[in-house]
C-alpha cells in the first residue's frame, strides 16, 4: 500500500508495456483512469480531470494510464495532484519505436492502434524532468525476463 496520496502518470508511446507495468505494480493501490476507458466519449479530457479529482478528493491514489507525450497533458494533472496535496511520480518509457510497432501488431481488434497513431505520439514525445513539476521521476523498461526494471530518474 501506498503510504502517501499519490498521483502516478505513465508516459510513453502506445504499446510501450504502459499498461502491463500499471496491472503488474499500480492497480492494487491505484483507481485507474485511462482515456481508453471511454473512447466514443466527448470531452474525454475533461472526464479523465474530473475522475482524477474525485478519486483524489477521497484520498485515493490515481493511476493515468495515457501516453501523456508532453507538458501539455501533464500540467493539469500536476495541478490536480498539487490542489489535493497528493506526490505526483512520473514514470517514464524510453521510446523504442520497433518494438512498439512489433507488440501493437500483435495486439487484437480495437485494442491495436493504427501505425499512424504511434508515429503522431513519438513527434510530441518528450523526456519529463523534475522541473515540470513531479516530485519523483522512474525511467521503466522492460527487463527481458517478462518484468520491469525501474530505476530513478535525475533532472
Amino acid at each position: 500500500m501506498v503510504g502517501r496520496l499519490e498521483l502516478a502518470i505513465l508516459i510513453g508511446l502506445q504499446a510501450s508495456g504502459k499498461t502491463a507495468f500499471r496491472r503488474r505494480l499500480l492497480t492494487d493501490n491505484h483507481v485507474v483512469v485511462s482515456k481508453d476507458a471511454f473512447p466514443n466519449a466527448r470531452h474525454r479530457q475533461s472526464r479523465q480531470m474530473r475522475l482524477v479529482n474525485e478519486a483524489l478528493a477521497t484520498r485515493h491514489c490515481v493511476v493515468v494510464d495515457n501516453t501523456n507525450p508532453s507538458p501539455h497533458e501533464w500540467q493539469p494533472l500536476i495541478e490536480a495532484a498539487r490542489a489535493h496535496g497528493a506526490m505526483t511520480v512520473g514514470y517514464w518509457f524510453p521510446p523504442d519505436l520497433p518494438a512498439a510497432l512489433d507488440r501493437n501488431a500483435a495486439r487484437e481488434d480495437r485494442a491495436r492502434v493504427p501505425d499512424v497513431g504511434l508515429y503522431d505520439t513519438l513527434k510530441r514525445l518528450r523526456r519529463p524532468r523534475q522541473a515540470d513539476g513531479f516530485d519523483r521521476l522512474y525511467e521503466v523498461r522492460f527487463d527481458g525476463r517478462g518484468g520491469f526494471q525501474v530505476e530513478p530518474m535525475e533532472g
